[in-house]
């Protein structure tokens, strides 16, 4: 396993890192959240980041893609974490073209890709109804009715869901099946609330009473969705690995400026021994995180990883990530004092933004025992 990007990476790393600072820095996160921006991001800053490519980083080029591979997600979102930067690449991009492209007909493919690379359609994955995630709790249920289907759920979590141009619902049929289908915007019976949350982003419970919709919706040809899903859910839980990653990176790095600056008894207060220790370790937890990121995407683009291997070393991601930018954000906050939780500086920002993304696609205490269940799987001890 590499713990350094390799050149194309780092390319992406570089051009992420320059654009996301012009365009979409902390700055433009506090605008959005004071201006009540319905969608909680720029569509303009969206545009261009997908006039960039990044819609198309790990999709085939037949459907407009770079076929880069997943790996090219990680520098991406690294530094969306470092910058703040609120976008639906995450729900649109990673998770929805993931399903799709994973579980698709080949006409769906043809159609919806393209226009989620291109910005034309935005999507988001509507999957479960509880606030700790569960990959098993499908929040919606759904019932045959001749040539169409009636889907049923109430409160469902769904990132970017205010102003999306539809959602892909995961849903569970009689036969204990789940099934994927695309449900417009607009779509009678239909409710959409947005959700306030900590961290002032685009969060929407979705309700289906009965939604009505034609055969053609469901997307595959009429397998069980549960592969596609758990391999789309653990592409989206890398990235957001790497966006705690990115925003732990960030705090570290204002705590390490202010303990330079901050003077007490006529000395920088970074001369403390004391602080000293707690920031060598961590930094140590830092390299940690990072390598379990490193590890997790690598094991995402691999074809002799095992699903069992990947979902064990996403698990070690998620988690490492998430403890260690919980860590380093109570940390920062007791070493900057006071001003650490002002609404005036950016720290306070961050914090919000990691207790949210800690609990995405499942918190610590979930991905402990994933991670558990995988390695016993892996040892044996149990059977898969």
């Amino acid at each position: 396993m590499s713990l350094v990007y390799n050149e194309e990476q780092q390319q992406l790393d570089d051009s992420a890192r320059e654009f996301l600072a012009a365009r979409s820095g902390v700055g433009e996160q506090r605008r959005l959240r004071d201006d009540k921006v319905p969608a909680g991001f720029s569509t303009d800053v969206w545009q261009e980041m997908l006039a960039l490519g990044w819609g198309g980083i790990a999709l085939p080029e037949e459907y407009g893609g770079l076929d880069f591979g997943f790996q090219g997600f990680a520098p991406v979102f690294d530094q969306i974490g470092r910058n703040l930067s609120a976008s639906p690449l995450l729900s649109s991009v990673v998770l929805c073209a993931s399903v799709i492209e994973q579980l698709g007909r080949a006409e769906q493919r043809e159609t919806m890709l393209p226009a989620l690379i291109s910005g034309d359609q935005r999507l988001a994955l509507a999957l479960h109804a509880q606030d700790r995630f569960r990959a098993e709790d499908v929040g919606v249920s759904v019932q045959a009715d001749g040539d169409s289907y009636l889907l049923s759920g109430n409160n469902i979590w769904v990132p970017d869901g205010v102003q999306a141009d539809g959602w892909l619902v995961a849903g569970r049929l009689a036969n204990g099946d789940v099934a994927v289908f695309h449900v417009p915007a607009g779509t009678t019976a239909v409710t959409v609330k947005p959700l306030q949350v900590l961290d002032s982003r685009n969060h929407a419970r979705l309700s289906f009473d009965q939604v009505r919709v034609p055969g053609s919706a469901r997307i595959g040809d009429g397998n069980d969705a549960c592969q596609a899903l758990e391999l789309a859910v653990d592409r989206g839980t890398a990235c957001v690995a790497a966006e705690l990653l990115g925003t732990a990176e960030a705090m570290f790095a204002m705590t390490l400026e202010y303990l330079k600056t901050r003077t007490q008894f006529g000395v920088a207060i970074g001369s403390f021994q004391a602080l000293q220790h707690r920031v060598s370790w961590l930094y140590v937890d830092l390299q940690l995180a990072r390598s379990a990121v490193m590890g997790a995407f690598e094991a995402l683009d691999s074809g002799t990883v095992s699903e069992t291997e990947r979902q064990q070393l996403v698990s070690l991601a998620k988690w490492k990530a998430g403890e260690a930018a919980h860590k380093i954000s109570a940390e920062a906050v007791q070493m900057h004092g006071g001003i650490g939780v002002t609404d005036e500086y950016d720290l306070g920002l961050y914090l919000k933004r990691v207790r949210v993304a800690q609990v995405m696609l499942g918190d610590s205490d979930f991905h402990c025992e994933r991670y558990g269940r995988m390695a016993r799987q892996l040892s044996g001890e149990v059977a898969p």
